[in-house]
């Protein structure tokens, strides 16, 4: 990067004059709760000055005590713009391994809009930044994790091999070992979840007839709502696309609606349906369920989190964290509030899309 740390208003003028040929990600580095210290605003300066290339820029947000860091540089074809803005990160942030306060994260400045609401922009990046955290310290506790069913089930299986045991003692060990085996593939599954997360998100997310989804969606889940005595309903709008990538769209709507069939009533029903909301698109899922408690509606997009109704059911509290990240990452917007049926109703936006690929509207908030 040349020309050390400029004003905000350069800064800006150079996002908005790149905005209409490309997205631009923009990493933001806050110090919270105090005025940035001046050795801290120099140390930032200089990690800033060894981590960007030479394009990109560097701006104090004051209004804000932010360092913001424009990546207006072309991505590496490497990596992609997604990877180059975590390795970034990641070095000012081992520049900074003493402070714990330090925020960080990054954000796709797609209009106009993005540069004249920057604090709501800023927000959305540091709460980006959060959840890549907490899904960097998932993944190392599910490696962790792994070890003590898969030493489990080595040791009961050498002793049924190796040692004399009668039949009974023998069934029992194997029976703890697909106990162990069960509770292996609930780690597994969320850890996989979890990986699909960090695939490189560069380029358009692709294009997605909801219709279809939702199709496949009801097919694949309809063993399970059969089991949980829920009768699944859907409702499709012809041509219905969407700019979000098949996988994507299946895998939010696979752990929406299995979240609906899960925390429903025995003999309830969950409606899943798509329709225009306004020049975009909307998927609606309603249930009939216990519902979710207002202060829980926003807390359970949160890794980790379950709602105060979800009572005993299992579950792990990442799937509808995965949902939000899907389908932010495609542009769109997934909420929760209260169905007329009297549970839950969660409602995913998208941007409409024709067939071939070619974006109608942008996602409404």
């Amino acid at each position: 990067m040349t020309g050390g740390i400029m004003t905000w208003s350069v800064l800006s003028r150079r996002l908005r004059a790149a905005l209409p040929e490309r997205e631009v990600l923009v990493l933001v580095v806050r110090v919270p709760f105090a005025p940035l210290a001046k050795p801290d605003a120099r140390k930032l300066a200089c990690a800033a000055e060894r981590v960007l290339r030479k394009g990109d820029a560097c701006a104090f947000y004051s209004k804000a005590r932010t360092f913001v860091l424009a990546m207006l540089a072309p991505a590496r074809e490497t990596s992609g713009p997604a990877l180059d803005a975590r390795t970034a990160l990641s070095r000012i942030a081992a520049a900074f391994s003493e402070n714990d306060h330090l925020e960080l994260g990054w954000w796709p400045v797609r209009c106009a809009n993005d540069v004249d609401a920057f604090d709501t922009t800023i927000e959305r990046a540091i709460d980006r930044g959060a959840r890549e955290r907490d899904r960097r310290e998932f993944l190392a506790t599910i490696g962790h994790e792994l070890r003590t069913p898969l030493t489990s089930i080595r040791g009961y299986v050498e002793t049924v091999l190796d040692e004399d045991v009668d039949s009974g003692t023998a069934r029992r060990f194997l029976e703890i070992v697909r106990s162990e085996t069960l509770r292996l593939g609930r780690l597994v599954e969320g850890m996989l979840e979890f990986s699909l997360l960090d695939l490189s998100s560069s380029g358009r997310p692709g294009v997605c007839d909801l219709g279809c989804a939702i199709r496949a969606a009801v097919d694949a889940l309809a063993p399970v709502a059969a089991q949980a005595g829920v009768a699944l309903h859907a409702r499709f709008e012809p041509e219905s696309f969407a700019r979000v990538g098949s996988d994507a769209c299946m895998h939010a709507l696979l752990n929406i609606l299995e979240n609906a069939v899960k925390y429903g009533h025995a003999g309830g029903n969950v409606f899943v349906y798509v329709e225009r909301d306004g020049a975009g698109l909307r998927v609606v899922v309603d249930d009939d369920g216990p519902g979710i408690e207002p202060n829980d509606r926003e807390r359970i997009f949160e890794h980790g989190a379950r709602g105060a109704r979800a009572g005993e059911r299992n579950g792990s509290g990442i799937g509808l964290s995965i949902v939000r990240t899907l389908v932010e990452r495609a542009g769109g917007r997934v909420s929760a509030s209260e169905s007329p049926l009297g549970g839950a109703r969660f409602v995913v936006r998208f941007a409409r899309a024709t067939n071939d690929g070619a974006e109608l509207a942008t996602a409404t908030s």
